[in-house]
């Protein structure tokens, strides 16, 4: 099948806006409790009226700051109940919001604030303020900076707005129609410089109603709850907030991921969204936890039920008489404990930003957590196919969301058109030409498409990583600045679909002779004499550790393999240009990648 689509289930509003949301949800569910925050250890729960009230006196502080309708304004924080009470307050006060991770070095965040023309920022810590700071004289538009620890940016723009009234805010929050930007989400190209995806209001009213609508039985106001843990800068994140509030359902957020298994028996949601990585640690903990109680093989045996279960669940005949048997035993000794983990009331659990894995599927949905794997991108406003609730194929991504089409090109590269795509990357008419063409956006993914709809992503075009937690990483940037290093000839980072990235590394043979000569080295060491030598190694660290500082902690470079071979063009190894052969170098050092990762 070369192209499939679903009518769209959700009318995205003619016009208006995204702060439409927060004002129906206080007018017809005034005391509905639509998000909850920490406070002094306990869950606090935030009513729609209230919520509308705090976004309007934050965004009277922006307004009385001197933030213009349609000015950037920076967000860099952890996932928290400010992130999301600032974001509908930029909104609200006309402005575009631009996330900045957390994570993101000093380098990165003058990319993106100084490319989005930012006038403010709001940041977390005052590591965060030190970082843009540091890079301040080369931000001229930016007037604004608050910090929300120990700064207290909330009650301080609150102070600064107590003179406007709400009719200003309102004047505000109207400004903007359907098709004006609502953020600018900064990705990462192959180009090495991240690119400003621009997605209007209209995209996340295209992406949210349909994804909550498709999923209405897991979005019910009142009852339903989520908790938020992956970044919100990430568009997955802004995904969740937003389809949260619109339903609405309860919104929860998580800022340290170490803390989730406690938050989660906290919390109890009934709906869970994260990264692969999340569930593989999940599973790889209880694991861990049974085989150190002496339970190893209990809990082997379970497992192995679970993924026999949900396997015979996609057939005619279904599970036997004796595989129910042991799954109901298994229950009660392992399944229930597993769920608890979970928080004890999720049944169904939302997967995207990198490939989950057809076991790991099927382990899930045998224990009674059904894991919908997704599939999108950031120009896509996240989801752009995704496994429905009640008919789900494990081992795809799932069907078009409705009101969406996908097409297979020519040669299987993946194509989208729709309300939920960006309108183009800031600043760049090339990369948007490049990416857009009659309406159709190219993924760089390739996919077949089966006879249901349902898509298989089987490569990428583009040279992107993407980790397990579902970090997309450019290669070419920590590459360059490594390569840089006299040493090193050549490095290629990896890590697609791992927990973290690492590097092959060769080293420069021509200035190998004066390195041993520095060093005292015998002039006729080789570098496999030497790759285990720990100067060489130190060496190797300083080139990495300069590569790791224009990346963010999550790009960076945790591990790294010396070879003692080239990337040479008559290895097959590079082209005629000295362009990386990535999936050759991938299939001939599969051994030394497997070994970065091995414990």
């Amino acid at each position: 099948m070369r192209e499939f689509s679903l009518p769209a289930l959700y009318e995205v509003p003619a016009d208006g806006n995204l702060t439409d949301l927060i004002r129906r949800n206080a007018a017809h569910h005034p005391d509905v409790a639509v998000v909850a925050r920490k406070v002094g250890g306990e869950w606090q729960d935030v009513t729609a009226t209230e919520f509308l009230a705090e976004v309007r006196a934050v965004a009277k502080g922006l307004i009385a700051s001197g933030v213009e309708p349609g000015d950037r304004v920076g967000l860099m924080s952890r996932t928290r109940y400010e992130w999301t009470l600032l974001d509908f307050a930029i909104w609200s006060a006309g402005a575009v919001t631009v996330p900045v991770y957390e994570t993101s070095s000093a380098e990165q965040i003058q990319w993106i604030l100084g490319d989005s023309g930012a006038v403010a920022c709001v940041v977390e810590s005052a590591a965060h303020e030190a970082a843009v700071e540091s890079v301040r004289d080369t931000l001229p538009a930016l007037k604004s900076l608050w910090r929300i620890e120990g700064g207290g940016a909330v009650e301080t723009l609150r102070k600064l707005g107590a003179d406007i009234g709400d009719e200003v805010v309102d004047e505000r929050s109207a400004i903007a129609n359907a098709d004006s930007p609502a953020t600018i989400v900064y990705t990462s190209g192959t180009t090495g410089r991240p690119k400003g995806c621009v997605l209007s209001h209209r995209s996340f009213f295209a992406e949210c109603g349909n994804v909550v609508a498709r999923l209405k039985p897991i979005f019910v106001t009142g009852e339903s709850s989520v908790l938020l843990f992956i970044p919100e800068a990430h568009v997955l994140g802004r995904l969740v907030e937003i389809a949260a509030v619109l339903a609405p359902i309860r919104l929860g957020h998580v800022a340290d991921i170490k803390t989730l298994t406690d938050e989660l028996a906290s919390f109890r949601p009934t709906l869970v969204l994260g990264v692969p990585r999340v569930f593989e640690k999940v599973y790889n903990g209880a694991r861990a936890k049974a085989q150190a109680d002496g339970k190893g093989k209990i809990f082997d045996k379970a497992a192995a039920t679970a993924i026999a279960y949900s396997e015979a669940l996609d057939t005619p005949a279904g599970p036997s008489f004796g595989l129910k048997l042991k799954h109901k035993v298994f229950d009660r000794l392992v399944y229930s404990k597993l769920r608890a983990v979970l928080g004890g009331r999720a049944t169904h659990a939302i997967s995207g930003g990198a490939p989950l894995g057809a076991r790991l599927g099927h382990f899930y949905r045998g224990i009674g957590f059904t894991v919908l794997e997704g599939y999108g991108l950031t120009e896509s406003c996240a989801a752009t196919t995704f496994n429905p609730w009640d008919r789900q194929k494990l081992g795809t991504v799932g069907q078009p969301m409705p009101g969406t089409v996908v097409r297979i090109a020519d040669d299987g590269e993946v194509l989208l058109h729709g309300d939920h795509l960006f309108s183009g990357y800031w600043n760049n008419e090339a990369g948007t030409a490049e990416a857009l063409s009659d309406g159709w956006f190219h993924t760089g993914d390739v996919g077949t498409l089966d006879e249901d709809g349902y898509l298989t992503i089987t490569g990428r075009k583009k040279e992107i990583i993407i980790t397990a937690g579902g970090k997309n990483v450019a290669p070419a940037v920590i590459e360059d600045r490594i390569r840089a290093h006299a040493l090193i000839a050549e490095c290629m980072v990896v890590g697609d679909g791992r927990p973290f990235v690492g590097a092959l590394i060769t080293v420069d043979q021509e200035f190998l002779p004066r390195w041993l000569a520095e060093h005292g080295k015998p002039a006729d060491a080789t570098v496999a004499d030497l790759r285990e030598d720990p100067e060489l190694l130190a060496e190797i660290q300083r080139a990495v550790d300069d590569g790791n500082a224009a990346v963010s902690r999550a790009e960076s470079v945790r591990k790294f393999r010396i070879l003692t071979t080239q990337f040479t063009e008559d290895s097959g190894h590079v082209t005629p240009s000295l362009k990386l052969k990535r999936s050759v170098v991938v299939k001939d050092f599969a051994g030394e990648i497997e070994a970065l990762y091995q414990r």
